[in-house]
């Protein structure tokens, strides 16, 4: 179909309400330091899919995520402390490290199946900042530097978001319970954090 409009799907997992918080008071230190409007950030998640599609397939793509819901089992996730990377263009990201990766490292393997995708590089993660430059960021260093943050929250769903793509505000499409009630049984820590 000619001149269908996209739609920006994204798959998150949600943490809870205290990290939630623990995250806006670092994002607010972020504004504040660098000018920024606090509510241009969107609310804290882990990414986990991301991609642009006519809104006709959505219907299909929910029952492909209810099938694979319906096999995965909750599990927590912990994280240990504020991080950064540089990115190709030389901007900088800061996050929150995801300590125990493997879990999550899964859920998007599997998503990526369910899709018939071929597995990419990704590591799990929660956003503090879009990506700055490296004057920002040199503003910012020494706040985040070496800064721990140790938290945990139970996992038992993710959730599907959309915006008009290239629009500004992701809304929530659905949120999908694993059906499996007891804990998974991978290791919690596959390598050090």
């Amino acid at each position: 179909m000619e001149n269908e409009v996209l739609h920006d799907y994204m798959l998150v997992i949600h943490p809870d309400a205290q990290t939630l918080q623990d995250v806006s008071i670092f994002r607010h230190l972020i504004s504040e330091e660098l000018g920024l409007d606090p509510s241009a950030f969107p609310q804290a998640h882990i990414a986990l899919f991301r991609s642009e599609f006519p809104e006709r397939y959505e219907a299909d793509f929910v029952t492909m995520l209810e099938g694979l819901a319906e096999g995965l089992s909750p599990f927590t996730v912990y994280t240990s402390r504020i991080d950064h990377r540089e990115l190709a263009d030389g901007r900088h990201l800061l996050y929150v490290n995801v300590a125990n990766a493997k879990p999550v490292e899964e859920l998007h393997r599997k998503i990526l199946h369910t899709f018939e995708l071929r597995p990419q590089a990704y590591k799990p993660h929660i956003s503090l900042s879009r990506a700055v430059n490296a004057q920002q960021f040199g503003r910012l260093a020494s706040y985040f530097s070496n800064k721990v943050f140790v938290r945990s929250f139970h996992c038992h769903s993710f959730s599907l978001l959309k915006k008009p793509a290239g629009g500004r505000q992701f809304e929530p499409v659905r949120e999908f319970q694993f059906g499996k009630d007891h804990p998974s049984e991978h290791p919690l820590f596959n390598h050090a954090a």
